[in-house]
């Protein structure tokens, strides 16, 4: 079936006199929504498969968070990754072969240090870490060369933009007027707004370590696993000493729960930072118009305690830059802000990311110009400033906030930390995931003894790699028969700290779009396609589903 567009003119003759509305609507095979890396892969499998595809992306700018500065790629074991996402590392590895691409520093002068494998594996002919616009090019090219059409800045009408029949989907709406229609959705967003629009059940926040049988999920005061808490004693008070002068910004005064217990709240996003330090490569941080130093008070004053750690995580890409993350008690993880994200309106949601990166904006001003920060650290904070070269569009910051959890599907199967540590076996295997159990701060709360502290900050390695189950994309039938869910997957939190990093995300957007073209051959739901074919269908496209 050829994508094809339909002009439709519905005129409405209304008594207040409102003008003709003409609407479009686009049929196609498969519906992809979201910008993601997820979203691309799955394109570039529909559209390789025979299929035609859409992408409907709210995002002007394609990739998630692999184009937006995580380039220090989180890879746990890299003989997991396999198929589309493989070849989106070997084509970085190709890109970095040139020499005009070592713009800013010779390949040699580059450290190559990665996660659990050298930054560029010659061997393997893959590169792991990268600049933002790198990849980025690279999905691009995807696009191009597959002929797929992309819809940008279309955002889902999450009231009455879903239309459902039978227990399908039969088309989706935009805010614009936009229509589209498909045999099979694919909602590839890090929020999953139609996953919701769809009526799919979904969760937000922490179960209980009961619901599942778990361990490390629930709350989790004074388990310290990353480092990423306060080591020292330090006072939360306005005035030091005097309780009733009330807390300092960012730590909460609600009842932070007994360890275990399940809550509503979510893991802290940040923005991960390409950061430079070639002097003409460099903007310097500019002061925020509403920069107030008091926000930052608590960190000068684990500042005070000794702690050194700041520059931790500058992890070092090509070219003299970095993917900047959080580390240590207080950094670039905005905790506890976030809470509102996943159901917030969209109005709602640009406050957040905007609070956000008022915030991270704030913090590298501070850090570089403030006093009580220490010398030797604020000095060599001025020797970085934003890449000049990245994100150009938006003043050089990253255009996409770390959306680390939001909504979580409640789909045929729910993957638990039991799959993810080996203590119960995954049958129908889609992809497979190795990375540790993460889940970053949660919540800054004050102890007993009248301390700072975080919770949350959750760090356990699986023993050996895992498989990922095919009902983790796959919704209730009885829910919805036509939408798949690569991102937002059936997972418990402490699993999802494991399955949500950006390789899997496009291992998993492969194994959605194989199996809606599969459902289409078949013309049956997505729940009946049969394993057996889909599995011969991934092993033949060089996908790993398990090791032998």
């Amino acid at each position: 079936m050829k994508t094809s567009l339909f002009l439709l003119f519905a005129f409405f003759i209304s008594f207040s006199g409102y003008p003709f509305i003409q609407k479009e609507v686009y049929k196609t095979d498969v519906v992809i929504y979201g910008g993601t890396s997820a979203a691309v892969m799955a394109a570039v499998e529909v559209a390789k498969s025979g299929k035609s595809v859409i992408i409907v992306s709210p995002d002007k700018h394609l990739g998630g968070l692999s184009s937006s500065g995580l380039g220090f790629t989180d890879t746990g074991k890299k003989e997991t990754i396999g198929g589309l996402a493989r070849e989106f590392y070997h084509r970085i590895y190709q890109y970095y072969q040139e020499e005009e691409t070592w713009k800013w520093q010779k390949p040699e002068e580059y450290g190559n240090k990665g996660q659990g494998t050298p930054a560029i594996d010659g061997e393997n002919r893959t590169m792991w870490i990268f600049e933002p616009h790198v990849a980025e090019q690279v999905f691009e090219d995807l696009i191009a060369e597959n002929d797929i059409q992309v819809f940008r800045d279309e955002w889902l009408d999450r009231e009455n933009g879903v239309q459902m029949e039978g227990g399908k989907i039969q088309k989706i709406s935009m805010l614009s007027g936009k229509r589209f229609e498909a045999e099979v959705f694919i909602d590839a967003t890090y929020e999953g707004d139609l996953m919701a629009g769809s009526k799919v059940s979904y969760h937000i926040g922490r179960e209980s370590n009961a619901q599942y049988g778990e361990t490390w999920n629930g709350i989790q005061k004074e388990v310290f696993h990353h480092g990423h808490h306060f080591k020292s004693s330090v006072d939360p008070y306005l005035v030091k000493g005097d309780p009733s002068s009330g807390l300092l910004p960012y730590i909460q005064a609600t009842e932070y729960g007994e360890n275990g217990q399940g809550d509503n709240k979510i893991q802290a996003y940040c923005f991960r930072l390409c950061m430079s330090n070639h002097p003409d490569n460099r903007v310097p941080f500019p002061k925020p118009e509403d920069y107030d130093p008091a926000h930052y008070e608590l960190l000068a004053r684990v500042f005070e305690t000794g702690w050194d750690e700041w520059f931790n995580k500058f992890d070092a890409i090509p070219n003299r830059k970095t993917d900047t993350n959080n580390h240590g008690p207080f950094s670039s993880d905005f905790i506890g802000q976030n809470y509102a994200y996943p159901e917030a309106s969209y109005e709602e949601r640009r406050e957040i990311i905007a609070a956000h990166e008022r915030y991270q904006k704030g913090l590298l001003y501070f850090v570089s110009n403030d006093d009580r920060v220490p010398e030797k650290v604020r000095k060599r904070m001025q020797d970085w400033g934003l890449a000049k070269d990245e994100f150009t569009d938006n003043g050089n910051w990253p255009h996409q906030l770390y959306i680390r959890e939001a909504r979580r599907m409640l789909g045929q199967d729910v993957m638990t930390e039991l799959e993810v540590m080996g203590k119960k076996e995954v049958k129908e295997s889609i992809g497979m995931g190795s990375y540790s159990i993460d889940s970053h701060n949660v919540q800054r709360y004050l102890t007993e003894e009248g301390h700072v502290q975080n919770e949350g900050d959750i760090g356990v390695h699986p023993k050996q790699p895992y498989s990922i189950s095919f009902g983790s994309i796959l919704p209730k039938e009885e829910e919805c028969k036509n939408l798949l869910v690569p991102v937002c997957v059936s997972a418990s939190h402490s699993a999802f700290g494991s399955v949500r990093m950006e390789p899997v995300f496009m291992i998993l957007g492969q194994s959605a779009a194989a199996t809606a073209v599969l459902a289409i051959d078949a013309k049956s739901s997505v729940q009946a396609v049969d394993y057996q074919g889909l599995e011969q269908k991934l092993l033949e496209e060089g996908m790993v589903l398990r090791l032998d």
